[in-house]
């Protein structure tokens, strides 16, 4: 199907699918998701190569992806954000560019994209403190979207985050109205800003509530199922050990679950767990009852809408920043109940 084809099947013009497929500002928001929609519906794909002649653009975004496998870049996550992105590159005729780096090296490929031109904007992954990207990337006026929030930085620019510190606030408060005191976090690595927030969010739900805070009962790992288990057979064997757990990811819930049924105990009945679900496509939380209690949020459609968003920018770069804190939905599973 040519553009001529795809226009006319949407009573639209050339010049307005075209536009609505670039990202251009002028084009109405209902517009452009119309367009979007329709070409994924339809499997049309924009002629990259006129359409790079056409507008000098690279047709480009970039990635750029460390590969230390104690990164949290690894988990799994990251590809259901990536397929996610990848529809609206595809239905926008835009292709991705992911670059592998050793861990130290994102800041100099972020740089290369921005002075090459190989790339008409990147996604920043995986913000952390102090992070060194953000004032590159504002430097060179590349247009850039980050997934998540810099800590205790100006928020001047674009991003998509979930609002970590109230879902784990909640969570917390849901274990603590079942009667638990003793709940562990097994959290992400600390750095991270996602991490940092959820911490902020466990531990503020704790001291309203005048439940005790020891270190002993908090962990902060790589995002993995070992990691998980590992760290929840540590705290089963304290002297003290949890009656609850409050998870970072589904993936280390499977590990804290594993952990528990090999000290002879039944999730939801002896332990409760409450973990955060990325809502992955291919490791579904349960069926019509979730396996797990959980604060629920999409990255499949962070990804999306971060592209969105950086693709209305790279024609507009000087529009104000959009900037998104997404609520996240507390489900409830089979995982938890009052303390034993």
């Amino acid at each position: 199907m040519n553009l001529k084809e795809f226009s006319e099947l949407l009573g639209l013009s050339p010049t307005t699918v075209s536009r609505a497929l670039g990202g251009y500002p002028e084009v109405k928001e209902d517009t452009r998701r119309r367009v979007h929609e329709a070409a994924l519906q339809h499997g049309y794909r924009p002629n990259r190569r006129a359409a790079a002649l056409a507008t000098g653009r690279a047709m480009a975004i970039g990635h750029v992806i460390p590969i230390s496998l104690n990164h949290e870049m690894v988990n799994p996550v990251f590809a259901d954000f990536i397929a996610g992105a990848g529809e609206i590159y595809a239905a926008a005729g835009y292709d991705m560019t992911m670059s592998v780096v050793p861990d130290g090296e994102e800041l100099r490929v972020h740089r290369q994209m921005a002075l090459t031109g190989s790339v008409d904007g990147v996604i920043v992954h995986a913000p952390r403190e102090n992070d060194p990207r953000i004032p590159m990337l504002q430097e060179f006026g590349i247009p850039f979207v980050v997934h998540g929030r810099v800590p205790d930085t100006e928020l001047t620019y674009n991003f998509v985050d979930v609002d970590n510190a109230r879902a784990f606030r909640r969570a917390t408060d849901l274990l603590l109205d079942l009667g638990h005191r003793r709940i562990a976090l097994v959290n992400g690595l600390q750095h991270m800003d996602f991490a940092r927030r959820r911490r902020q969010g466990y531990l503020a739900a704790l001291d309203a509530r005048g439940a005790p805070i020891t270190s002993d009962l908090q962990v902060s790992a790589e995002m993995s199922e070992r990691m998980g288990f590992l760290a929840a057979q540590r705290m089963l064997a304290l002297p003290a050990p949890p009656t609850a757990f409050l998870v970072s990811s589904l993936i280390m819930a499977i590990g804290v679950r594993r952990a528990i049924h090999d000290a002879g105990l039944e999730m939801g009945r002896d332990i409760s767990v409450v973990t955060h679900d990325d809502m992955l496509g291919y490791l579904a939380n349960g069926d019509e009852v979730p396996l797990f209690t959980a604060t629920r949020s999409s990255v499949r459609a962070a990804g999306r809408r971060c592209a969105e968003i950086l693709l209305g920018r790279i024609p507009n770069p000087d529009a104000p920043p959009d900037q998104e804190v997404w609520e996240s939905e507390l489900v409830l599973g089979a995982s938890t109940g009052p303390a034993p």
